[in-house]
C-alpha cells in the first residue's frame, strides 16, 4: 500500500482543482478494490454549498445535494459525531432510521449505493467531513477490503481532506474575496518570495502564465502590486487563526 499511498500524495499536491482530486481517489481506490467513493465536506457556514467529490452517478449527487440530504442522511449524522470508520447497510446499526431516512437508503440502493465503509473527518479547525467507500451489495470481496485497508483509509481520508481544504475550499478566501486554486497557488509562491520564473518551474507552467494568474489576483484584490497582494493573504492569514 505505501507506493500506492504515495502516488496518491503525489497526486494530490500537485491537484489545483476538483477533477484533479476526483482523480487522485479514482486512483487510489481502483488500487484498494474500493471501486465507489464519495468525499463530503460540509461548510463551516451556514448556506453555503458542501463539497462533493465522487464517482456516484451524478443524477444521484445531484439529486442528493439539491434535496439536501445531508441533513437527514443518517451515515452523515453519524460521522458528524467523530470517532472511528464504521459500516453500513441498508440501514445504519443501532440506529433506527426515520421514514425520511428510510426513503433516502432506497433511492441510494437504485442508484448501486447499498453498503459502505465511512470514515468521519473533524479537523482541528473543527471543519467536518466523510470519506466513504461503497459497493452496490454486501459482497465478500468489499468486505475483504474494508477489512484489510480499513486501518490506513483514516490517514487517506485526512490527507485528501487537508488538500481539499487548502486548494479547493474558503481558505482562498483572501480579504473576502475567492481566489481560483491557481491564482491562489501563485500568490502563496509569491509569498514565499519566488519570480514568476520560479513558480513557472515549481508548477510547471510557463512565466508568462504565472504573470496572467497574478494580474487576476491584483485586479480582484483591487491593488497595484503583487506586494501589496502578498500583504492582504499574509493579513488574511493572520485573521484565521
Amino acid at each position: 500500500m505505501q507506493s500506492v499511498f504515495e502516488r496518491f500524495l503525489e497526486q494530490l499536491s500537485e491537484g489545483v482543482d476538483e477533477v484533479d482530486f476526483r482523480s487522485a481517489l479514482a486512483y487510489l481506490s481502483s488500487q484498494l478494490d474500493l471501486l465507489a467513493f464519495a468525499y463530503l465536506s460540509l461548510p463551516p457556514r451556514q448556506g453555503d454549498k458542501p463539497t462533493l467529490i465522487s464517482n456516484y452517478p451524478t443524477c444521484w449527487t445531484a439529486r442528493y445535494l439539491e434535496h439536501k440530504y445531508q441533513s437527514i442522511d443518517p451515515v452523515i449524522v453519524r460521522a458528524r459525531g467523530g470517532g472511528s470508520p464504521f459500516r453500513w447497510g441498508s440501514s445504519l446499526p443501532g440506529v433506527e432510521p426515520s421514514e425520511a431516512q428510510h426513503r433516502l437508503f432506497d433511492e441510494a440502493a437504485q442508484f448501486g449505493i447499498c453498503s459502505g465503509l465511512t470514515i468521519p473527518i473533524v479537523d482541528l479547525r473543527g471543519n467536518f467531513a466523510a470519506m466513504t467507500f461503497a459497493a452496490d451489495k454486501r459482497d465478500a470481496s468489499f468486505i475483504r477490503a474494508a477489512e484489510r485497508y480499513e486501518h490506513g483509509l483514516p490517514y487517506v481520508a485526512t490527507c485528501f481532506h487537508m488538500f481539499v481544504r487548502q486548494k479547493l475550499s474558503a481558505d482562498r478566501l483572501v480579504d473576502g474575496v475567492l481566489l481560483t486554486a491557481r491564482e491562489y497557488e501563485c500568490l502563496q509562491w509569491a509569498e514565499k518570495g519566488k519570480s514568476n520564473r520560479d513558480i513557472g518551474c515549481i508548477l510547471g507552467i510557463t512565466r508568462h502564465t504565472i504573470a496572467f494568474h497574478l494580474a487576476n489576483v491584483r485586479r480582484k484584490l483591487d491593488v497595484s502590486t503583487t506586494r501589496q497582494a502578498v500583504a492582504r493573504l499574509a493579513a488574511s492569514n493572520s485573521s484565521r487563526c
